[in-house]
């Protein structure tokens, strides 16, 4: 029996139409001048233009800068978040952010990914939320269709490949469950 190879050259994601040509061209423009630049740091500037592309954005806001964020007509961010140095927003499909989560410095949220058992390698796309007082840790990536539920968190340099339970810390790749999150007064 002859076993089936990966074919690049079948790869067809035309199905997946993110938003318009010329909107992403503009938009492709203005993050790299301005979100994926280091020495821009008006974090205030950078809220009005991802409203003006369509993200819902809430109030107390914190982006840092070489933040990169895919496309911001998928992103809602509740009130209070804040997005670390070097993020990577790959909202292929919605990305929900609840109010009061954080997301640490070069942590990825990736919506796509590719379907490995399909000879074309097709585009599996997928959502994810990060529920109210979520936190992902530094290098930290929570993959396509995760829920972070209230208040966990995703230590540094681990992966999410499946739900967070709410108040628990994950940590590893895949992240596993560690312990609870215990807030002190």
């Amino acid at each position: 029996m002859q076993q089936l190879k990966t074919d690049l050259s079948q790869y067809n994601n035309d199905w997946y139409q993110p938003g318009g040509r010329i909107k992403r061209i503009v938009w492709y423009s203005i993050n790299s001048i301005l979100f994926k630049n280091a020495m821009f740091i008006f974090g205030g500037v950078k809220i009005s233009i991802l409203r003006m592309f369509g993200a819902k954005v809430g109030k107390g806001v914190v982006i840092k800068p070489n933040v990169n964020i895919k496309y911001p007509w998928n992103l809602e961010i509740g009130d209070n978040v804040w997005i670390g140095e070097e993020v990577w927003i790959d909202n292929l499909a919605m990305i929900k952010l609840g109010d009061n989560c954080c997301i640490s410095q070069g942590a990825m949220l990736l919506c796509g990914n590719h379907n490995y058992k399909k000879v074309a390698f097709d585009l599996v796309v997928r959502g994810i939320e990060l529920e109210e007082g979520a936190w992902v840790g530094a290098h930290a990536v929570v993959c396509p269709g995760v829920k972070c539920k209230s208040h966990s968190i995703l230590t540094v340099n681990s992966v999410a490949t499946s739900n967070l339970e709410p108040y628990m810390i994950y940590q590893g790749n895949p992240a596993i469950k560690i312990k609870e999150r215990v807030f002190k007064s």
